[in-house]
């Protein structure tokens, strides 16, 4: 059950990827946050499914 839109999948696609960039780029727990949030924002954009906006109730799909 996906609830982005392509766009919003391209977005997040793009985002992390550059937060992964900035975890390799520095060190310290601003790294480890940004790898955390950059994988979660990659998975969420190949699924196509995000559990905040299952929870909020809402969908970028159409």
């Amino acid at each position: 059950m996906k609830n982005e839109s392509n766009n919003d999948r391209i977005v997040r696609a793009i985002i992390g990827v550059i937060l992964i960039v900035i975890g390799y780029l520095t060190s310290g727990s601003l790294s480890i946050l940004s790898y955390i949030v950059g994988i979660i924002t990659l998975f969420t954009s190949i699924t196509g499914f995000c559990l905040l906006y299952k929870l909020i109730g809402i969908s970028t799909k159409k």
